[in-house]
């Protein structure tokens, strides 16, 4: 029972930060870099918070639950590092995974679709899957599966992490300070954690068709 309600405020972050920072104060930060970590670093864990995490992390410094610059700095370094330790992850362990059909802990589906992703928009990728979750998580795993060059990942990821991370996190902290948003947090956290979906629900809808 501990562990099922432990395991629901992890991949619920988002919704339960507020109660997370009354509870660890200080250790927060180190709650917010693992999850972001994790996110981007494994693709076990693809079902992790991270766009609206970044944002509601933003609004909560908004209201002086959190430093927001403290947060930008950390969680930027977080979403860095996951990528290059995914990146490595991909060039020792991705090539037997990939000739699988079906792994015990990926699903190769993910996998394609990423590949796919790469033919389309090419180095562009490890900055434009930022924004789309589980590609997200997928996108430096299969970079280095395809042996992209390091110091062209290395340059996408920075700047793909700088710009992610900057927009959600000073984007929260900038509609935190809003009236209307301090008034109605939960909806508008609600409305985050909706917007967040979005890519995946037309991706779905798009395969259908």
């Amino acid at each position: 029972m501990i562990f099922t309600e432990f395991f629901d405020v992890i991949i619920n972050l988002d919704v339960h930060l507020q109660a997370v920072i009354n509870q660890y104060g200080i250790w927060t930060y180190l709650i917010l870099w693992l999850i972001i970590f994790l996110e981007t670093g494994l693709v076990v864990t693809p079902f992790l918070p991270g766009d609206s995490l970044l944002f509601v992390a933003g609004a909560f410094a908004a209201v002086g639950l959190l430093n927001v610059a403290f947060v930008f700095i950390l969680l930027f370094a977080a979403a860095v590092l996951g990528d290059t330790v995914n990146y490595w992850i991909g060039y020792y362990v991705g090539p037997k995974v990939f000739k699988k059909n079906e792994g015990k802990w990926l699903n190769k589906k993910y996998l394609d679709e990423t590949a796919h992703f790469y033919e389309k928009y090419g180095k562009l990728t490890i900055v434009l899957a930022r924004f789309v979750p589980i590609i997200r998580t997928f996108a430096p795993f299969v970079a280095g599966i395809g042996s992209m060059n390091y110091v062209t990942f290395v340059i996408y990821n920075i700047v793909g992490g700088l710009i992610w991370s900057a927009l959600f996190i000073f984007g929260g902290y900038f509609f935190g300070n809003l009236p209307w948003v301090q008034q109605n947090f939960s909806l508008m956290i609600l409305l985050i954690i909706v917007a967040s979906l979005i890519p995946i629900a037309v991706k779905l809808i798009g395969r259908k068709k």
